[in-house]
């Protein structure tokens, strides 16, 4: 293995230090984007019981922001959850654009990676073909041996950037897609409480008019 990476040149080294780069990111990823760690089951359930039971209190909704990904959505509009629905949804959707941006971290530069890697490979097939006929230049044709070097250090270097870049490309586009499927179910779940909050509220409005309508009982004579 070092004598392969010694007859690729010198472009062999950001190329490793890309592959290492781009393993890193894509288990973290994967750690991160577990969808027990961003949405957890029935969490929106739990929630509402208690908004039902008339027990959400600041301290829970705090807690709820650091419970995960979806916990920050819904408590932003818990936070919210006694103003017109527009706010609701508007501080809904605000938050939501910040957790977006925090699931795709790192991803950018993963799919950097993917595009620059065969580009440093490139730069390694261009400079072991310099180095080829710079050794035509000097010695001829005549012994095989004097471009075996140069055409090897360009095929190493060719190869091992695209060693890099197609995982790094697939994982990118794996992860991209993962993203966007929780981002979704992540919407969903908070159209729900956006809903249930408006029918809990309309519920208490009705029984408040209810209240209202009802006739005072008669004073005793």
């Amino acid at each position: 293995m070092w004598e392969i990476i010694k007859a690729g040149g010198p472009v062999m080294w950001p190329i490793i230090a890309l592959s290492i780069t781009a393993a890193a990111i894509l288990l973290e990823r994967l750690w991160s984007l577990q969808i027990e760690r961003v949405i957890p089951r029935e969490l929106t359930d739990k929630v509402w019981k208690l908004v039902e039971a008339g027990q959400l209190t600041d301290k829970h909704v705090a807690a709820l922001a650091q419970n995960s990904a979806l916990g920050q959505i819904l408590a932003a509009g818990l936070a919210n959850r006694h103003r017109s629905r527009e706010q609701i949804k508007e501080a809904i959707e605000d938050t939501g654009r910040h957790v977006a941006h925090e699931l795709e971290r790192f991803l950018n530069l993963l799919g950097t990676i993917a595009a620059v890697s065969p580009l440093m490979g490139l730069l390694g097939t261009v400079i072991g073909i310099i180095i080829a006929f710079n050794a035509i230049t000097h010695q001829g044709v005549g012994d095989p041996k004097v471009l075996s070097g140069g055409i090897g250090q360009a095929l190493i270097a060719t190869a091992a950037g695209l060693i890099v870049a197609i995982p790094s490309l697939m994982a990118y586009r794996y992860l991209r897609g993962k993203v966007d499927a929780l981002v979704i179910s992540m919407e969903k779940e908070a159209l729900k409480l956006v809903r249930a909050l408006d029918e809990h509220r309309a519920a208490f409005a009705l029984l408040d008019a209810e209240r209202l309508e009802r006739p005072a009982p008669a004073s005793a004579a």
